[in-house]
């Protein structure tokens, strides 16, 4: 007899064990998947983890259903990568492997399969199960699984399914995120054959027959001498009062060339255009240092102010990697910045470069994971944000992770509650490959660990050109509110710049770390503000859509007339969120195109692209949005930063919160001024004499670093001690509190005094869950593992304990 350990993609601990006949035995390999039936009824789709003889002592094992895969869709480094992340971040290889595969990999007896969109097929080319599948689908939307085995008559139907999945008669039906549909926005310029002067002459006596055509023609080159941004369709229409069919005969005869400026984001067309830009002599320093530091070190940090060309190095070096045959991963915080790198990216690498984030659909996923498996060319350079650390890389040699600093690469739920950043370094020693990380802020603990020689350092402290930092001036917005100098929340000063600033044809960006119109809406008369029922925080207003929304659980209502306590009709705003920020800019700047980039703006896949494409061809003159403007964008002509508010950032119950607020700060500075001109910033603050704006302003990261790393050291946090976060769940608050108190007293036998403990956090309940925290902090002369188990242990006990049944318990391992 043989048998086969499998894992599934549930949250339990072990693997399972089912038996199968020699012939399966000798073909399956570790990280093949294989259909099994699990409990009653169930299907999973499984991973094999291990082929043996051994039978399992006290039970009778099941035989599998089938197998999926010719060849291992899951390498060997893989596994050993996911079996560290379970084992490090207390989760179970199952929670791992739900996380990194995309879902069309792993079929369940719950999943849904719809008729693919892109259908053309060739009926002939099924067979008959799979014809009855197809002909059951054109009656209905979607088809269980279960119910494609009643039509099938059979139990074993992923086969089938899997057959039609690939190809391309079926889609795995899984929630929708695109409610949005990208609008494409059509450009015209003049066809290259008539921009030499003899040609255009000809081009324009032979249309005096053709009035209008040549009316539209004029008007085009009025436009283009005006602006350098591109012409859309409709503003020439406009321009010329046209009709779309005089447009579209100009097109036909090829005198004018429409071109569409949304694009797929998988898709290259075209070559890799340019060569890879020289480096300054400041680069070509960082450069060599980097290469020489490599040669001692695997993992080095690059420390280079905002705009100082750190990208170009990465190409510098991404160039050479490619060159030996060896996969790139290049790793960034926010999809945001994907589209933004994928363009240059591309011109360097042209069809190399492949993306791989969670806002593509499953089957664009699945195509990537492939290219990378089989080593593809064109999946030699991926760029991604950080389930990108999960690809099947069979040859890695270089991992970039860029912006290091951002949370962002920490995820926080579901399990398993990973920090791509720290990941990323063991899977290159898997490898055997190096890892440069890169940021103008690092975090405190990469800092540290460079400066007692764990990593490697390099500076770089000139931008790109000679161009000068930004000059970043404080406005005290509560010696401007006494003395009357607002308007709404923006300070003279701030309009002034402003002024300037888009006097001057350049942008401007505004930061309010706040989404929606104005975070709590509250009764003048009895001071009631309507709270979310499920959750325990205020509901935030939002205008354009007139309703009150909770941004935890989803939780909305329209937005009352009269107050629900006291029926009084005296409601009013409190705060401000940038859609305020946006409604107040209207009336200022009439004449200027304002956007705003906020979470309620970027929902769809192609969203970001957008708006960053408007910005860079300058169709926008202002944008307002939140932190995801301060991840490292590169925009060529934005003459000032204004930020709205710096205090709600400052005041946040949380030991990174001033570490935090020097990195965004600085990042959103670093957007202004990063080709000839010096940009400017302006911060409004009530509070200017706060040692993090000052050190902000002065661009005095080692100050922030020193002060930050004394006051860590005095209050026992990292990186000079390890934290764990335990998160007790439950709807009933007695039960909860009840719990949590027993497990940390478990926990102070061996901790003492390091257990903090158990306590609210300041949102105490969200969905109807009350919340509470025990966080352990761990010297660094204690052992981790054994910390670790003994968690465990009291974990397992806990779990014995019948009144604890129903709570949730969620373990966050480095939870910062």
């Amino acid at each position: 007899m043989f048998f086969i350990d499998v894992i599934l993609p549930i949250p339990l601990k072990q693997t399972f064990t089912y038996s199968v006949n020699k012939d399966e035995a000798a073909f399956l390999q570790p990280g093949m998947r294989v259909a099994i039936p699990f409990g009653k009824s169930k299907v999973f789709t499984g991973i094999v983890y291990q082929v043996h003889d051994q039978a399992p002592v006290g039970y009778e094992t099941k035989s599998i259903d089938h197998i999926l895969d010719e060849t291992p869709i899951i390498t060997i480094h893989q596994l050993k990568h996911w079996e560290w992340i379970a084992k490090y971040y207390m989760c179970s290889i199952g929670e791992v492997i739900k996380a990194a595969l995309p879902s069309a990999f792993l079929l369940e007896s719950e999943t849904m399969i719809k008729l693919s969109t892109e259908i053309n097929i060739e009926e002939k080319s099924l067979t008959d199960e799979e014809f009855l599948v197809f002909e059951a689908l054109q009656n209905q939307t979607s088809l269980h699984i279960n119910e494609v085995r009643s039509i099938l008559d059979k139990k074993n139907v992923v086969s089938v399914i899997n057959k039609l999945i690939d190809k391309k008669v079926v889609d795995v039906e899984e929630t929708v995120y695109e409610q949005y549909t990208p609008k494409l926005v059509r450009y015209v310029k003049l066809s290259s054959e008539y921009t030499s002067e003899e040609n255009l002459r000809q081009l324009l006596d032979s249309m005096s027959r053709a009035p209008k055509q040549r009316e539209v023609l004029m008007n085009l080159f009025v436009l283009s001498s005006q602006t350098k941004k591109p012409i859309t369709t409709i503003a020439l229409q406009k321009k010329s009062n046209a009709s779309a069919s005089t447009l579209k005969s100009l097109i036909d005869k090829g005198v004018l060339e429409e071109y569409f400026i949304q694009k797929d984001r998988v898709e290259f067309s075209g070559e890799a255009t340019t060569d890879i830009k020289k480096l300054s002599e400041a680069q070509t320093k960082a450069y060599q240092e980097i290469k020489a530091t490599f040669a001692e070190k695997d993992v080095v940090l690059l420390h280079g102010v905002t705009s100082s060309g750190k990208t170009e190095i990465y190409v510098r070096l991404i160039e050479q990697m490619i060159a030996t045959g060896k996969q790139v991963l290049y790793m960034l915080p926010e999809i945001a910045l994907t589209t933004q790198l994928i363009t240059r990216l591309q011109k360097y690498f042209g069809e190399k470069t492949s993306v791989y984030h969670s806002k593509f659909s499953v089957n664009e996923r699945v195509e990537v994971w492939n290219n990378v498996l089989n080593e593809k060319s064109k999946a030699q350079v991926v760029i991604g944000a950080r389930s990108s650390l999960f690809l099947p890389f069979k040859n890695l040699g270089f991992i970039i992770v860029d912006e290091e600093h951002e949370p962002s690469f920490k995820q926080y739920s579901p399990s398993p509650r990973y920090n791509a950043r720290d990941s990323s370094i063991v899977l290159a020693k898997l490898h055997k490959a190096k890892v440069l990380m890169g940021s103008a802020t690092p975090s405190l603990e990469s800092y540290y660990n460079a400066k007692t020689g764990k990593f490697g350092l390099v500076t770089l402290k000139k931008r790109f050109g000679n161009v000068l930092m930004p000059e970043i001036e404080l406005v005290d917005i509560k010696e401007k509110s006494r003395k009357k100098q607002m308007t709404g929340h923006f300070s003279d000063r701030l309009l002034e710049e402003m002024r300037e600033t888009l006097g001057n044809g350049e942008q401007v960006i505004l930061f309010q770390n706040r989404r929606g119109y104005s975070p709590v809406v509250e009764c003048t008369t009895c001071g009631v503000s309507p709270q979310c029922p499920n959750c325990d925080v205020s509901l935030t207003f939002h205008q354009y859509k007139n309703q009150l929304r909770c941004h935890y659980c989803g939780y909305k209502i329209a937005m009352m007339l009269s107050c629900i306590a006291c029926g009084s009709e005296t409601l009013d705003t409190k705060g401000f969120g940038t859609e305020q920020v946006e409604n107040e800019l209207k009336p200022l700047f009439p004449n200027h195109k304002i956007a705003r980039m906020d979470q309620d703006t970027t929902r769809g896949k192609h969203a970001y692209s957008k708006l960053i494409e408007a910005l860079e061809n300058e169709e926008i003159d202002i944008l307002v949005g939140t932190q995801m403007l301060a991840k490292g964008l590169d925009f060529r002509n934005i003459g000032l930063v204004g930020v709205m508010n710096a205090d709600n950032l400052l005041n946040f119950p949380d030991f990174r919160a001033h570490e935090r607020s020097f990195q965004l700060l600085q990042q959103v500075s670093g957007r202004a001024g990063r080709t000839q001109k010096r940009g400017k910033v302006l911060i409004q603050t009530y509070n200017p004499y706060h040692q993090i704006l000052k050190q902000v302003s002065v661009n005095d990261y080692a100050e922030m670093y020193k002060e930050q790393l004394e006051e860590r050291y005095n209050f026992k946090y990292p990186p000079y001690y390890r934290t764990i976060k335990i998160v007790f769940k439950d709807k009933n608050l007695k039960k909860v509190q009840k719990a949590s108190a027993w497990f940390a007293q478990a926990l102070q036998v061996p901790f003492k005094e390091n257990v903090l403990g158990p306590e609210p956090p300041p949102i105490g309940r969200i969905k109807n869950m009350y919340i509470i925290n025990v966080l352990i902090k761990i010297p660094k002369n204690q052992s981790l593992d054994k910390s670790k188990k003994y968690i465990n242990n009291v974990q397992r006990s806990f779990n014995t304990i019948k009144d604890f049944s129903s709570v949730r318990i969620n373990i966050d391992v480095d939870n910062y």
